[in-house]
């Protein structure tokens, strides 16, 4: 190979990684962005923050339905198609639903923006696995990760603030135009997958491999009892600050941006962890270390910023074992991996789910204290799955 074509090479990479990197951005920004509209929305279209709420709901429904779906399209038609498609009709949604004239039109398009939105990380972090050694693997996605998680500190805030210089729809048009320049992009510098002749598609065989091995069923498990928990805190902790410390919602902006940062810094520990011989049992210990925290931020009362700092740490720790579950499912899966990471990324969203669930359940029974303790029981769970029942699978390339 000539240092020209490396040279070619290596920009080629660049611009693939570059725009997969804009779309898990916008991604997540898109997943959590409608939480500073809410008011607006409610306020323009005569109901109650409540109900503008479900707008969030029907985006993560139609996202958790469809993420596990999509894996094999993506692997039988290629990454390329599923990316552009992905992109295209999230773009589209979401510049739509800034000229949405009343909340079921808004609705109906969140919807189909989750549809869109539930094809990039899938898709994205199976190019990523692609195209990167085995060895180098686990560290690409966790950079991949900790981008996709910077959308709690940059761009939630950012949308904020477009909010106060307009109104909730130019959030709107701003980041569906970004999409639609990431589709362009996509269009001229997403790789295209080499011509090996023509492909099984063999939607349903790729879902029936995967749950016949028991690894990844109980690695799923253990990825889904730790998300629980990750999610509990990250959606009770507004309602804690403004509870117990008489802070207003706009106040809690910061201390969550901060909080939030740890989600991203704990994605790129992750990573460099990813491949390591003993990253399971890492990922165990640093699970117990946030459930333990977790526990702390819920029941002790320092000031404000200790608590913001402990949160911190928490979710720091609680976020390392996202990108090694989603290595370890791409270990596991060989030429599946996008149907593997779309289950994975299902138990992911079912902790969501749980978490919010249950959480709010038991803060109902025994305050934010009980919140922290079953934080700490379902991480417990999970290191005793990873003890007793995961093995390492032999790295696949």
């Amino acid at each position: 190979m000539t240092t020209d074509t490396a040279s070619l090479r290596a920009t080629s990479q660049a611009r693939a990684f570059a725009i997969i990197a804009a779309a898990l951005f916008l991604n997540n920004t898109v997943a959590l962005m409608l939480g500073p509209l809410l008011v607006d929305i409610a306020n323009e279209f005569d109901t109650s923050v409540a109900v503008a709420g479900q707008l969030a709901a029907a985006t993560f429904f139609s996202w958790a339905i469809f993420a596990p779906l999509i894996g094999p399209f993506s692997d039988s038609l290629g990454r390329r198609l599923v990316a552009l498609t992905g992109l295209g009709v999230m773009g589209v949604c979401i510049s739509a639903a800034a000229f949405a004239p009343n909340f079921i039109v808004l609705m109906f398009l969140l919807m189909g923006t989750g549809l869109g939105g539930s094809m990039i990380p899938p898709n994205s972090m199976a190019a990523i696995s692609d195209v990167v050694s085995p060895e180098k693997r686990g560290r690409a996605i966790g950079v991949a990760q900790g981008i996709m998680a910077s959308a709690v500190v940059v761009g939630v805030p950012v949308v904020a603030v477009l909010t106060s210089v307009a109104d909730w729809r130019l959030p709107f048009l701003v980041v569906g135009g970004l999409l639609l320049a990431t589709f362009a992009l996509s269009w001229l510098w997403y790789p295209k997958s080499p011509n090996t002749g023509p492909r099984s598609f063999s939607y349903l065989n790729r879902f029936k491999e995967l749950g016949s091995i028991p690894v990844f069923r109980v690695g799923m498990l253990a990825n889904f009892s730790q998300r629980i928990a990750f999610y509990a805190v990250l959606g009770y902790l507004a309602a804690y600050l403004i509870d117990s410390y008489d802070v207003s919602v706009g106040e809690t902006a910061l201390p969550l941006a901060v909080v939030g940062a740890g989600a991203v810094i704990g994605s790129l520990f992750g990573g460099m962890i990813a491949s390591h011989q003993k990253r399971l049992g890492l990922v165990a210990v640093s699970g117990l270390a946030g459930g333990a925290g977790v526990l702390i931020v819920f029941t002790i009362d320092p000031a404000i910023w200790a608590t913001v700092a402990i949160a911190f740490g928490a979710v720091c720790v609680l976020s390392i074992g996202w990108p090694v579950f989603i290595t370890f499912a791409t270990d596991i899966a060989g030429p599946s991996r996008a149907t593997a990471i779309g289950m994975m990324g299902a138990s992911n969203r079912m902790g969501g789910f749980i978490g919010s669930a249950l959480g709010g359940a038991f803060l109902a029974i025994g305050g934010f204290s009980a919140v922290g303790i079953f934080c700490l029981a379902t991480v417990a769970v999970s290191a005793l799955v990873m003890r007793l029942a995961v093995r390492e699978p032999h790295a696949s390339a």
